[in-house]
């Protein structure tokens, strides 16, 4: 990161310094999304929490996270990013708390609904920090979102491998109050980079847009976590599917009205920007959900304790920290549109390898896929956070960023909806789940190749 410092930001403070603040945060974000998965089944048995519950633990953080992700970029945009991600930085401390205290599922279900929330703020606000520090150098830019990603990326895989230590000294609580410290850090770095003026300061706030989106995603998820113990025919499942068209539905023709929209509907006309959020929605749904899954076959079926599922999970860390740097470099050199397209072939070949496991199937056939997954993301991944960027003005990154994060993480949440259903309860259900689950995101991952490799401009969106 030393080759970034070249650039300053304020009086004395580097962009290097810059990235390494909102990079700290962003992989506190990261962090959380996989560090519960290795802690499910303890979860499950000191609170009395069926696979549904387990469920909701896991997605109510991803969808505070996805709906209020547009939010919090505006507001970012309006009162200042630097001032918002700190404000995030603190109530994921407090909701971190919550989370360690909670004495039945519902409480902890509410306190991951908050972290969520403060996640939201967090994340659209350090890539706004980034964007603004590297203004419109394009490789300085492309550097530095790699070392970004790289840092959330590297948290992803790295929560199983953290949860499984901490469990192996101590109660599941610990995941969660790990974090006081952490933010505390977090905090004390944002603080020093220096606060930059508001661009959109009097632009107003979208409130019907923003009830929509709660409703639309809420509703599918709810409806999909609870098909499987209620069955496809309840009123609350179709039910649900319905609010969630209907919702959708509202929520569009809202924002195409709207003269200050939370979601921006001119964004998706801009070449490369639809085709590259579309691409986050299925990496990250085939990602988050298939983790939720191997999480539960390794411990139910395969009978790993919560520390050896933690170091089983090491490949994708290691493996993550190489190929998103790498992948920083290479845009610079061969563009966006190759990595994205290389980058999701190989997670489907990943995912096709995950076909060849079983209930008594060993760790070394497991380790191919293990290597393969994260080897894909890091490719593609920086690549559509780059070209996503720039396909719009540097003063709306913050809400840019959050349309993209908010598609990413509501697919990453209706990826566990879905895959856990699949999954179910018992040994037979968790492999047949898995096999399934693999199967539809190689379908998915080969689309997501399609579309980068048809609707990606070569060179990346000038901004205008």
């Amino acid at each position: 990161m030393a080759d970034m410092a070249t650039r300053e930001t304020g009086p004395s403070l580097s962009t290097a310094w810059v990235t390494t603040a909102a990079s700290f945060g962003f992989a506190l974000v990261q962090l959380d999304v996989t560090i519960v998965n290795v802690a499910l089944p303890r979860m499950a048995s000191e609170l009395q929490a069926g696979v549904s519950a387990l469920q909701w633990v896991v997605d109510a953080y991803a969808l505070s996270f996805a709906v209020l992700l547009l939010l919090m970029g505006f507001l970012g945009d309006r009162l200042g990013a630097r001032r918002v991600y700190l404000a995030g930085l603190g109530l994921f401390a407090l909701a971190s708390l919550g989370c360690g205290f909670s004495t039945d599922a519902p409480t902890l279900i509410i306190a991951r609904t908050l972290q969520g929330l403060a996640a939201a703020a967090m994340l659209p606000n350090s890539l706004a920090l980034i964007n603004r520090a590297t203004g419109h150098d394009r490789r300085l830019r492309a550097k530095a979102i790699g070392w970004w990603t790289a840092s959330g990326s590297i948290a992803i895989a790295a929560g199983p491998i953290v949860g499984g230590l901490l469990l192996g000294v101590a109660s599941w609580r610990s995941i969660f109050l790990i974090n006081l410290p952490v933010c505390a850090v977090g905090a004390w770095l944002t603080w020093r980079v220096p606060a930059a003026a508001p661009k959109n300061s009097r632009r107003s706030f979208d409130i019907q847009g923003q009830v929509l989106a709660v409703l639309a995603l809420a509703a599918l998820t709810a409806a999909i976590i609870q098909a499987r113990p209620m069955g496809w025919t309840h009123p609350f499942v179709y039910g649900g599917f319905l609010v969630a068209i209907l919702a959708g539905a509202g929520f569009i023709w809202t924002e195409s009205r709207s003269k200050a929209p939370m979601l921006p509907l001119d964004f998706f006309s801009r070449p490369s920007f639809s085709p590259a959020v579309g691409y986050g929605v299925m990496v990250n749904l085939t990602y988050y959900g298939i983790v939720f899954v191997l999480s539960l076959y390794l411990q139910r079926v395969q009978g790993y304790s919560a520390l050896r599922t933690g170091l089983a999970y090491l490949p994708l860390t290691a493996t993550f920290f190489g190929v998103n740097i790498l992948s920083g470099w290479l845009i610079g050199v061969i563009g966006a549109r190759p990595l994205m397209v290389i980058g999701a072939l190989i997670d489907a070949s990943g995912f096709a390898l995950l076909l060849l496991l079983d209930a008594h199937s060993s760790y070394w056939l497991m380790l191919p896929a293990f290597a393969l997954l994260p080897a894909g993301m890091g490719l593609g991944v920086p690549a559509m956070t780059n070209t996503v960027l720039s396909a719009v003005h540097a003063e709306s990154s913050g809400i840019a960023s959050g349309v993209l994060n908010a598609a990413r993480q509501a697919g990453g949440a209706i990826g566990v909806a879905v895959f856990g259903a699949l999954a179910g309860d018992g040994e037979a259900h968790v492999v047949a789940g898995l096999h399934t689950s693999a199967y539809i995101s190689i379908g998915l991952l080969l689309l997501a190749a399609v579309l980068a490799a048809v609707g990606v401009h070569p060179h990346g969106e000038k901004r205008t």
